[in-house]
């Protein structure tokens, strides 16, 4: 039987959603990402609007994303793993925060209302080693 015409794009979309949103849970210990990622961590209430609005912002800025490497971490509500990483950025106990960490495992930036993808975007491009990522990849 032939495979449906609509299988690529399938797969494609499932493919693309995964690399870009890599639901990791909010323990997910930062230093698997070392060196090979940027994580985007969104820290919130479950019920804090602000955490979904981040999540929205992430999704829609796809493209961008993938382009930089950037992938999201989410530590949402109380629990253990989500205190745990809370505890590692050094945020508080509670309330929303974004942080942007680059791949050297360090926070650059810290907000406490979503980050506009143009403003996550403008921060990673002015990283030195973003600039040379994006020369090598012209070259």
């Amino acid at each position: 039987m032939p495979a449906s015409p609509l299988l690529p794009s399938l797969l494609a979309g499932a493919l693309l959603l995964a690399a870009v949103l890599p639901a990791a849970s909010a323990g997910s210990d930062l230093d698997r990402y070392r060196w090979k990622s940027r994580v985007l961590v969104i820290a919130a209430a479950a019920d804090d609007p602000r955490g979904g609005a981040q999540a929205r912002i992430a999704e829609a800025a796809a493209p961008g994303m993938r382009e930089r490497d950037l992938v999201v971490v989410r530590a949402i509500g109380e629990g253990r793993e989500a205190a745990a990483l809370r505890r590692r950025l050094g945020l508080p106990a509670t309330g929303f925060r974004a942080v942007l960490v680059g791949k050297d495992g360090g926070a650059k930036l810290t907000a406490e209302e979503p980050i506009p993808a143009e403003r996550l975007f403008a921060t990673i491009d002015a990283m030195p080693m973003r600039r040379e990522e994006a020369a090598g990849r012209r070259n």
